[in-house]
């Protein structure tokens, strides 16, 4: 059994992740900004067979109270083993190319806050000397395209700086897993059409059990986009530019 942590809990990938280590009869703590919505989904996984289920009300841009929440986090299940660090946005291009402030509060919510977190986990884990950290990235983040190109900086600057955690504390057996879907068809993408690219949250939920089973360092979901994001991130940029992406 697992004591597991998940940030960002109401999102669709980390809800049907959850489902999946509570059908293992993992322990699970919840975190997210929607207490009616997190209340639902911890009935949901008491049912589905979670050993114990606890909630916790957070904006996780919120950084001074993220010492807080894990210090409730650790108390509520006598320990922690895994970290799942899920919240985001998916920013409006467009508006962010006009508005610094619209700018800097996305880079804060899919970048910083995420850093904020993954450097208080990493410090844990390091502390005990054992532990999973996986974080949820984006294909976005390993080349800029003009169509989303605020969204891939943050997610570039979290899986840099994820390298960097990973080789500072590897040699200690802790794991530092990062994310990198591609598109996936959840609330957050029903403006979009979806095509043959686009996978269910169930898929994407089962590849991250599978990659932080397995203490993988890092995993594309589906596994295709690893083929074409090798590809694209080899165009070279005088063509890469006049390219519409």
């Amino acid at each position: 059994m697992q004591r597991i942590l998940i940030i960002g809990s109401t999102s669709a990938i980390a809800e049907a992740t959850a489902r999946l280590w509570a059908a293992r009869g993992d322990t699970l703590f919840l975190v997210g900004r929607k207490p009616g919505r997190l209340d639902v989904i911890a009935a949901d996984l008491r049912v589905r067979g979670a050993a114990s289920v606890g909630c916790y009300t957070m904006d996780a841009c919120d950084t001074p109270a993220h010492a807080d929440m894990l210090e409730a986090a650790v108390s509520a299940m006598g320990g922690l083993d895994v970290a799942l660090i899920a919240h985001g946005s998916l920013p409006d291009q467009k508006a962010c190319e006009v508005s610094v402030d619209q700018t800097l509060k996305e880079i804060d919510t899919n970048g910083l806050s995420v850093i904020a977190l993954a450097t208080l986990l990493g410090e844990k884990f390091a502390a005990q000397g054992s532990g999973s950290l996986a974080v949820i990235g984006s294909v976005a983040g390993d080349r800029g395209r003009q169509s989303n190109y605020v969204y891939g900086a943050a997610k570039g600057m979290v899986s840099l700086f994820l390298q960097g955690l990973r080789n500072r504390v590897a040699k200690q057996g802790i794991q530092v897993l990062t994310i990198k879907p591609g598109f996936v068809d959840t609330p957050m993408t029903a403006a979009f059409s979806k095509g043959a690219l686009w996978a269910k949250p169930d898929d994407i939920a089962r590849g991250i059990v599978r990659a932080v089973d397995r203490k993988s360092d890092e995993v594309y979901l589906p596994g295709f986009w690893w083929v074409i994001m090798t590809i694209i991130r080899h165009i070279p940029e005088r063509i890469f530019k006049k390219l519409s992406l």
